[in-house]
């Protein structure tokens, strides 16, 4: 592909997604879109980007968008932060909020291992939290990974990423070659498709928020722009989970870092939208 083609298409993922690719990243371009132009019945990637330079095609737009967005997860991935939830903010939790339900949202969810590997937390945790119910709600922008993780099957390859053999006993069942989570675990986590790039305000208010391992393929203003819609969702004292790689550092003061807890950070009390600008 020429500079001008990769251009092209990473100007159609940016729109559609806010993920930035740079000429740097052209190998990964031929490498995920070479299957969708075989699919296509094109003869190479520079025939489909001919074609739609010439037409447009929203659903083919789509197609790349989807297949260029990182869907690299596994369960208990980095395993601290499910310690932090764990040892920390579920008993500041429960110290504020003895009773009621506490809302949990794993931003770009990808194929579900990140919320699925919290609802087996919670289930291990429930008893110390008597008062309290928990729900949580996944998104992600592919609707291709929001349906496999509605479906909680996994291949053994999966499964063994990440996932304590203990876990796998107690909470999955065994499909053929596959394993699946059982009912009662599936049944606490709701999926839906949802781009970052949308106004996603309607999902409600939100105790917690996970966003990790995404900020980093967007630009600064993105970044900025995310971060602080998501602080509309939170109470004051909220909790945010990002990255390891990830900061809230000089692109919003709606977010404290927590001094004893890294990559957790707390929604500052009495922070407005309209008072940030």
């Amino acid at each position: 592909m020429n500079k001008d083609d990769i251009e092209y298409l990473a100007k159609i993922v940016y729109d559609r997604s806010g993920i930035v690719l740079t000429q740097e990243k052209a190998y990964l371009l031929e490498s995920r879109l070479a299957p969708i132009a075989r699919k296509e019945g094109f003869n190479s990637i520079d025939d489909l980007v001919s074609t739609l330079r010439g037409r447009a095609d929203e659903k083919m737009a789509w197609q790349i968008t989807d297949a260029m967005t990182t869907n690299e997860t596994f369960f208990f991935r980095d395993k601290t932060p499910f310690d932090n939830l764990k040892n920390h903010v579920l008993p500041e939790l429960k110290a504020r909020k003895s009773a009621g339900k506490v809302r949990i949202w794993c931003a770009a969810s990808s194929t579900g291992q990140e919320p699925y590997s919290i609802a087996m937390l919670l289930n291990e945790e429930a008893s110390k939290y008597p008062g309290l119910s928990f729900e949580i709600t996944g998104t992600d922008i592919s609707n291709r990974v929001v349906e496999k993780a509605k479906s909680g099957l996994y291949s053994q390859f999966e499964v063994q990423r990440g996932l304590p053999v203990t876990s796998l006993v107690k909470y999955f069942d065994k499909v053929d070659d596959m394993w699946q989570l059982k009912p009662n675990i599936r049944s606490q986590v709701t999926f839906k498709q949802g781009n970052l790039q949308d106004d996603f305000t309607s999902l409600g208010k939100f105790d917690i928020i996970f966003c990790r391992n995404v900020l980093i393929y967007f630009d600064q203003p993105t970044k900025a722009k995310i971060l602080e819609r998501m602080a509309t969702m939170m109470p004051d004292n909220g909790y945010l989970f990002l990255g390891a790689a990830e900061t809230v550092m000089g692109l919003t003061d709606a977010f404290n870092s927590s001094r004893e807890v890294r990559g957790v950070y707390t929604r500052q009390a009495g922070w407005t939208r309209a008072k940030a600008a």
